[in-house]
């Protein structure tokens, strides 16, 4: 594929899309752990010890209603992509993106965070508490242009950050409340294991049906030192001691298990699935796409939509080539080779292959013709933390290594 036809199907075609059928690495039937979210409000209620779950829905495919469970959301999806994008740059592609830079700040296991990883894209606070030659991020050119960027003219973001149009941004905190610029994502991708056995489980109490997996997971820990639960241990501002006095002030009793000692008894959990395939959706909207004006032309349009589209093809191609190893007992693998479909605006589709050289040379060759369009692309935009964003990572690093985590009113809410 070349940039003038992906030209042309940007132009009058509805999208790019895939669905590429997974199993687990281990083989066809294997069990995996998708994520885990916590119980709901309703659960709560009747069990306060309620565990955490898994994502299931049903979903209709073909003529039948079968039940799946979520294995990589849209959200998840869009930052494994981003680090894929994040590989090739280091491969040495030339994706424009911002850089802060904490090199120099003595910050432990912080060097940089890139709108690519920021989970806000260009419009994060890591960004927005950075300094721009000298002034701060927001208030400088550069944020001064993503600003005001719109769909009328999303030139800043093209050139500046373009992930931010293909996966979506917002600028929540801009001019009017929140009312700020705001993009819509061109590019969704999923993972979902299909045809999940389940367990239904009805509460006495108001005949509710809910379901859980029919997958078992089961813990246990056999201490070496075989230290037992009757020791008497006291945790204090000094920690733990055998002595309440030791302990320090505010000493209370505690179990060897609260801190971290003794044997783990076995329990068993309903987590863990089976299922019989996996699927991983892909869509790269050019409706969507057509949405975007650049502030030029119809040809400049044409092509920053057309170096939109190549990006989200560099990033599926990229993702494809660090494979699937999403978290602990959750990597799959591809079931065969499936290939991209152009999909037509009547609907009737047509296969495209694309490889991951293919997928970079068409990348270069759409950043060549926005550039020739008269669009500034560069590799990086490259800030400095200020003072206060270096100081409270440091306190919370402070607070980490003293053993003063998070409390259960946090709620770790941030914008």
């Amino acid at each position: 594929m070349h940039v003038e036809e992906l030209n042309r199907m940007v132009s009058k075609d509805a999208a790019l899309r895939r669905r590429q059928t997974l199993q687990p690495v281990g083989g066809r039937g294997d069990k995996i752990f998708p994520p885990t979210y916590p119980p709901s409000d309703a659960e709560k209620r009747t069990d306060r010890n309620a565990p955490p779950r898994h994502v299931f829905e049903k979903r209709r495919i073909g003529d039948k209603e079968i039940w799946c469970v979520l294995v990589d959301s849209v959200q998840s999806q869009a930052n494994r992509l981003e680090e894929s994008l994040l590989d090739a740059i280091a491969d040495g592609v030339t994706i424009p993106h911002v850089v802060v830079d904490f090199s120099g700040s003595n910050l432990t296991g912080v060097t940089q965070i890139t709108s690519l990883d920021a989970p806000h894209r260009v419009y994060d606070a890591i960004l927005r508490d950075s300094l721009n030659n000298g002034a701060p991020f927001m208030a400088s050119d550069v944020g001064q242009r993503l600003a005001t960027a719109s769909l009328k003219d999303a030139s800043a973001l093209l050139e500046i950050s373009p992930n931010a149009l293909l996966f979506g941004a917002w600028h929540s905190t801009g001019q009017g409340g929140g009312l700020g610029a705001k993009f819509a994502r061109c590019l969704t991708s999923e993972i979902v294991a299909i045809d999940v056995p389940v367990e239904e489980v009805v509460d006495r109490r108001t005949g509710e049906i809910s379901v859980t997996t029919s997958g078992r997971r089961t813990g246990s820990r056999m201490d070496p030192l075989g230290v037992l639960r009757k020791v008497e241990i006291f945790k204090g501002a000094n920690g733990w001691a055998t002595t309440e006095v030791d302990a320090g002030a505010g000493a209370k009793q505690v179990r060897p298990s609260e801190v971290n000692h003794g044997n783990i008894a076995p329990s068993v959990q309903p987590l863990g699935i089976t299922c019989d395939h996996l699927e991983h959706s892909f869509v790269l909207s050019f409706a969507a796409l057509r949405h975007l004006r650049f502030g030029g032309d119809a040809s400049k349009d044409a092509a920053g939509r057309a170096l939109l589209a190549a990006l989200g093809v560099l990033a599926l191609t990229e993702q494809d080539a660090r494979g699937y190893a999403l978290r602990s007992r959750c990597d799959l693998v591809c079931d065969g080779a499936t290939p991209l479909e152009l999909v037509h605006a009547d609907g009737s589709t047509k296969e495209v292959v694309v490889d991951r050289e293919a997928a970079r040379k068409l990348y270069n060759e759409a950043f060549e013709e926005a550039k020739s369009k008269g669009f500034t692309l560069s590799a990086k935009t490259e800030l400095k933390p200020q003072e206060k964003l270096v100081e409270i990572v440091r306190r919370s690093q402070e607070l980490a290594l003293s053993g003063a985590g998070e409390s259960e009113d946090d709620d770790g809410a941030g914008t």
